[in-house]
């Protein structure tokens, strides 16, 4: 098997291996792997006939379906680049990342163009737009002085030529959250998600009978990686947009799905859950990314699938994966992050660049392929964060590496843990305090369903800890009994000041993450009024 080298390559040689084998399954539907490729290259000459050139933005805002797939594939095989957009987002939201990408093509659906277009004036680099809806034949309509087309219209073109990429060219850009403001864009390259795809199945194990579950936003660096792994590997995934976390289940129970990954909130509500024993039966893996696991979810989720195996992961969009910890050492350090995948280096520097000693806290920093080429449009953002690695750290040539931001440890045997984001550590009597170490002691209690500790200005203290938690169902929630637990296994300065509690799932991010920023902004507005 020749080794991919762009991204479009993981999709082609699964289909010339397994070409009657289903790559993508939804609502009952089964799409093969030939018959995925096959319109992956009718999209993608479809797009040069509208004029795509090498690096043309096409963004992609539509809900898990195998459209969105083809969509972005496509892009890739044409020699564009896809921005992929957040089903969730508003369309002030879209229209900020279709004018700050630049997208020169958006494909969506009728119903989303009739929701997004007063933003369009916005948008002025946009050209085409292609809709999963057919147009009337004949006709070219124009929303906006955009040209629309039709899904299967665009799929008649001709073949022609792509342009020539290499695998340091652009592919993709991904927008994050934007939970403190506006979306920003990492650009990635066909590199970073190929070598991403290689290290993931190494360590996962993925191989051509794996069922992976579809289950985050393709936006999202860790969903998107439920493709590149599965068309890697031969895998097949399950697509699901789901509503509730029960859906999550029956599906998993359904479909014998043998791989998941998702994040803290939603294992915290399915481990809530009762789970039908087909799940246990098939599931090999499950993996959790985008956040610490409380140790309570992740003993809850084991003796509900004790067969199956919990990978540990932590990643930035800006690396897509970063480390992850054997299976094999959960019982030994539940808390660890793991060591660094396959073919990267984690080092935690001091501010002056110079190594940590171990147990010493300090940044994470990531070298190898997997290092994005930076924030998209914003060189200073982007030199803040990707920087050269200094010569007492790194190899004797010069090196972009990526500063995380995140503050951890590494012990002595080299597994990491850890500690903070170094703006959202607490500082209060003096102390430097992680929120993750709060919320894991809250969550320890057993008291609490789901928690975010953050920092409150104060005037002696500098800042006060408080929490916002819901009750851990059905029962409600003693306040004085979840403080007298903290104060039992808390050193007093870590004791929350003040908890808040809500009956309803706290504020999420688009991906799913609790959004402790947002969480924070509110109960400080709260605390001045």
């Amino acid at each position: 098997m020749l080794t991919p080298v762009l991204l479009a390559d993981l999709l082609a040689q699964s289909a010339e291996r397994w070409p009657h084998a289903t790559a993508l399954h939804i609502d009952g539907t089964s799409i093969a792997y030939a018959a995925v490729q096959e319109a992956v290259s009718a999209h993608a000459a479809g797009l040069l006939a509208l004029g795509l050139e090498r690096a043309d933005r096409v963004a992609i805002w539509l809900d898990k379906s195998p459209e969105m797939v083809i969509a972005c594939f496509g892009a890739a095989a044409a020699g564009g680049a896809f921005v992929p957009i957040n089903p969730v987002l508003k369309p002030q939201q879209v229209a900020h990342v279709l004018a700050d990408s630049g997208a020169r093509v958006l494909v969506t659906s009728a119903h989303r163009l009739a929701l997004l277009a007063p933003c369009l004036a916005a948008c002025g680099g946009l050209r085409h737009m292609v809709l999963t809806d057919d147009l009337p034949s004949g006709a070219e309509p124009r929303v906006a002085g955009i040209l629309l087309h039709g899904w299967h219209a665009l799929a008649s073109a001709a073949a022609r030529p792509a342009h020539r990429v290499i695998d340091s060219d652009m592919v993709a850009i991904l927008y994050t959250s934007g939970s403190t403001g506006l979306p920003k864009g990492v650009v990635l390259s066909h590199r970073n998600l190929v070598a991403g795809a290689v290290s993931v199945v190494s360590y996962l194990g993925n191989h051509s009978g794996d069922t992976l579950l579809a289950a985050l936003p393709l936006s999202f660096d860790a969903g998107f990686s439920q493709l590149t792994t599965a068309f890697h590997s031969g895998a097949r995934v399950v697509l699901l947009n789901y509503l509730l976390p029960r859906d999550v289940l029956r599906t998993m129970a359904s479909e014998r799905v043998t791989g998941i990954t998702a994040v803290p909130p939603l294992y915290i509500q399915l481990a809530s859950l009762d789970w039908p024993a087909e799940i246990g039966e098939n599931l090999r893996y499950f993996a959790n990314t985008g956040g610490h696991m409380p140790r309570e979810t992740l003993a809850s989720l084991r003796r509900r699938v004790p067969r199956a195996r919990p990978f540990l992961m932590y990643g930035l969009t800006e690396a897509f994966r970063s480390t992850y910890l054997p299976p094999d050492e959960v019982d030994r350090r539940p808390d660890s992050m793991g060591k660094a995948i396959p073919n990267a280096e984690i080092l935690v520097l001091r501010e002056d660049g110079t190594p940590c000693a171990p147990d010493e806290p300090g940044e994470l920093v990531h070298r190898g392929a997997l290092v994005s080429m930076g924030y998209w449009n914003d060189a200073e953002r982007t030199a803040e964060r990707f920087r050269p690695l200094p010569a007492t750290a790194g190899p004797p040539l010069p090196e972009m590496a990526v500063y995380s931001g995140d503050t951890v440890r590494m012990d002595r045997e080299g597994f990491l843990y850890f500690i903070g984001r170094r703006d959202e550590m607490i500082k209060s009597s003096g102390y430097r305090i992680s929120p993750t170490e709060v919320e894991e002691a809250l969550y320890a209690t057993g008291l609490v369903g789901e928690c975010a500790a953050f920092g409150v200005p104060h005037p002696v203290l500098g800042q006060a800890v408080h929490a916002v938690v819901t009750p851990s169902p059905p029962a409600a929630l003693d306040t004085a009994q979840l403080l007298a637990a903290c104060r039992a296994h808390m050193p007093a300065y870590m004791v929350p000041t003040q908890l808040h509690v809500m009956q309803s799932p706290l504020l999420r991010t688009p991906n799913g993450k609790i959004d402790r920023k947002r969480l924070a902004a509110s109960a400080e507005q709260q605390h001045e009024h």
